[in-house]
């Protein structure tokens, strides 16, 4: 590559790093610019519902990448946006640096408040995982390896369906299924809540217990690994990526947890794109080695 060609992508890379930092949620879109096309294959729009934004992209390992097919881990993952926003085409970066790297990768959309409330979020993300777990084989993915993971109220998302075996079993599944889950900076226990959106999602305060994913833990509940930015403000690391690790650990169940001093609420999820992977600290690594992955990225660098 000519200098003057990688002067240009890293001052790109820079801006958008910055951007990123400075807001919670349209500097995602830009990633998108920088995020590499040839590394993955995709297929998109895939129904798993009749609702218009039940609907998913798939995220695939060219052929040649390790592990083989069959083999391969399958991540379901659910994006955050205080469940009033959000749109899967924004997350094609996540998409990227795991398949990239060996991973099926499912992201869906799901049905956002105002227009529902919960828990019908959570019941279309069951349906996804459903769908995931239904097509792993096909995928490529190994039928055995399937993880669910999120970021903010993504990760209340996929922590409702690890845990709480109401929703699975409600489309005929079961967290038992899962080989782990993920989360990164997921609210886990969030009753009384005071953010607006938050209340018009959870019609708040006719909010029952129920609705807390710590509330769900037991013995049954599958391995974690918990990520969190430990100066976030928007979720609180102590009260929710703290507590559920330690009620995990005290139920018995191996948990897993990663903590970011210099990585925001935001820069947090934003650190996987392969673009401005080196913001902040090591994101990826803890989970590709959570799903089998190899963790070594001292051979894939920025384009």
């Amino acid at each position: 590559m000519p200098f003057s060609h990688f002067l240009r992508r890293r001052r790109s890379a820079l801006l958008a790093a910055g951007a990123l930092a400075l807001s919670a949620c349209s500097p995602i879109k830009l990633l998108d610019r920088l995020t590499p096309s040839d590394t993955y294959q995709a297929e998109t729009g895939i129904a798993y519902g009749s609702a218009p934004r039940q609907q998913l992209d798939v995220y695939r390992p060219l052929p040649a990448t390790s592990p083989p097919e069959g083999r391969r881990p399958l991540i379901v993952f659910f994006y955050g946006g205080t469940w009033t926003t959000g749109e899967r085409a924004s997350f094609r970066f996540v998409g990227e640096a795991l398949a990239a790297r060996g991973a099926v990768v499912v992201i869906p959309d799901y049905r956002l408040a105002p227009g529902v409330t919960y828990p019908v979020f959570v019941q279309d993300s069951a349906l996804a995982l459903k769908w995931g777990l239904d097509h792993a084989a096909r995928l490529g993915a190994d039928p055995q390896q399937v993880y669910v993971m999120g970021h903010s109220s993504g990760g209340y998302n996929a922590a409702m369906l690890a845990l709480d075996a109401r929703w699975l079993g409600a489309v005929g599944a079961s967290p038992k299924q899962l080989a782990g889950w993920i989360g990164l900076a997921g609210p886990y226990d969030f009753l009384p809540m005071g953010d607006p959106d938050a209340q018009r999602a959870f019609d708040w305060p006719n909010t029952p217990r129920s609705s807390q994913p710590i509330a769900h833990v037991s013995a049954a509940s599958p391995r974690a690994l918990l990520m969190a930015a430990s100066k976030d403000t928007l979720v609180d690391p102590v009260r929710n990526t703290g507590q559920m690790a330690q009620k995990l650990r005290a139920d018995g169940v191996a948990v897993q947890t990663e903590s970011f001093d210099n990585l925001s609420h935001v820069t947090l999820i934003g650190a996987l794109a392969t673009p401005i992977r080196w913001i902040g600290g090591p994101v990826l690594p803890p989970i590709l080695d959570f799903v089998g992955l190899p963790s070594d990225l001292s051979d894939k660098v920025a384009r």
